[in-house]
């Protein structure tokens, strides 16, 4: 295994001097356990703190994070490196700025992110409080981004792991938070913070990386919210482009933009060929799914809200960049162009169509060095001549 070098990884990490109080954000999972391992062996003053966000099931789910188990093996994995470990309690908070937003999302017809939600609040806000209230001022993570600081600027660019960058999840990270956060694994593998983590001897080294929404461990969705909200599951009409009704939806919260399967019809209406429908647009006011042929998912224009910069003055009202709509999706080029009046709301014009943008999601902003410029949230999309 290759040897870190110590002095290049502190600098490149802008931490403080060794011996210096740090609190990691330990969620139980491999990326977060091996930050404060890798933080606590270089000879750092290591904090973890885990954030109890809801009431999980005991049962073992390792693609989880943040409760049961996970709280577990986040304190056996302190207790190994013989640091402070602390539990907080916010699955009030976290119900209130994540979970109940993720559910009135859906049930408005959109397609939330609660990572991101999570991040912007009580990740990134409530565990920086707490991270000053234990007298340090660096907080770190175990997420896959680099974080460069640039005169008055902190700016954050996609982590070398192309695979595992989590860059598009912190593009609402503010100026203020980012002078507190750090991102020791940004310049790392996957592969080799495994090898770390058995290196260090860590109980969950094998533990599997999460993947399903924490508070979902079963990745249904639809039923979490249909237990919350009744009305979600009220059916309506499914109509064509032309407006006529063609058939019944079983709710809302069972379509997203661009889905093609699991509709309840057939083909376009007098077409021989009967080519697949998707669906086009869900209006909640209405109670209605509009669905079409793919072609009508093609869009060049995408309107944005609560932009937020890198920079702490936003000067240029247009300019190019590569943009990713989705987490796992390449970049593609792109104009942003700005509301003058007022900078939190633009909308991106696209040289090359996009299929299936869905409100909801966040459309996220980086230059051509892998430097995150900002981003926003998709509020809708229109098919427009470039």
């Amino acid at each position: 295994m290759k040897e870190i070098n110590v002095q290049k990884f502190i600098a490149d990490n802008n931490l403080p001097d060794i011996g210096s109080k740090i609190v990691v954000a330990m969620s139980g999972g491999v990326d977060s356990s091996v930050t404060a391992a890798l933080l606590k062996n270089i000879g750092y003053d290591v904090i973890g703190v885990t954030m109890k966000l809801y009431e999980g099931s005991n049962k073992k789910n390792p693609k989880t994070c943040c409760s049961g188990i996970d709280i577990a093996d986040a304190r056996m994995v302190a207790k190994s490196l013989n640091i402070k470990h602390y539990v907080i309690d916010y699955k009030e908070k976290f119900k209130e700025s994540v979970i109940d937003k993720f559910v009135n999302s859906y049930i408005e017809g959109n397609t939330p992110i609660p990572c991101i939600l999570c991040n912007q609040t009580v990740k990134f806000t409530d565990l920086i409080n707490f991270t000053k209230l234990l007298k340090s001022n660096v907080l770190a993570t175990g997420h896959y981004v680099k974080r460069l600081e640039n005169g008055e600027d902190v700016n954050l660019y996609q982590a070398d792991d192309g695979l595992k960058d989590q860059s598009y999840f912190l593009f609402a990270t503010t100026q203020d938070q980012l002078k507190t956060l750090r991102f020791p694994l940004g310049g790392f593998s996957k592969d080799y913070i495994r090898e770390l983590a058995f290196k260090f001897g860590l109980s969950n080294a094998k533990k599997p990386d999460s993947q399903d929404i924490c508070f979902i461990p079963d990745g249904n969705y639809r039923d979490f919210v249909k237990k919350i909200d009744k009305t979600s599951s009220f059916t309506g009409d499914i109509i064509n482009l032309e407006g006529e009704v063609i058939g019944k939806h079983t709710g809302i919260i069972n379509y997203t933009i661009g889905q093609r399967k699991g509709i309840g019809i057939g083909g376009i209406k007098g077409q021989k060929d009967r080519n697949p429908f998707y669906v086009i647009k869900i209006d909640k006011t209405k109670n209605q799914i509009t669905v079409g042929p793919k072609n009508r998912l093609k869009k060049y224009s995408i309107y944005l809200k609560e932009l937020n910069f890198f920079t702490k003055k936003q000067t240029n009202y247009e300019f190019d960049a590569l943009i990713k709509i989705r987490s796992g999706q390449r970049l593609i080029s792109a104009k942003v162009e700005l509301n003058k009046d007022d900078l939190k709301n633009g909308v991106v014009k696209l040289e090359e169509p996009e299929f299936g943008v869905a409100p909801g999601q966040a459309c996220v902003f980086y230059n051509d060095y892998k430097k995150m410029i900002g981003g926003g949230w998709i509020t809708s999309s229109e098919l427009k001549s470039k």
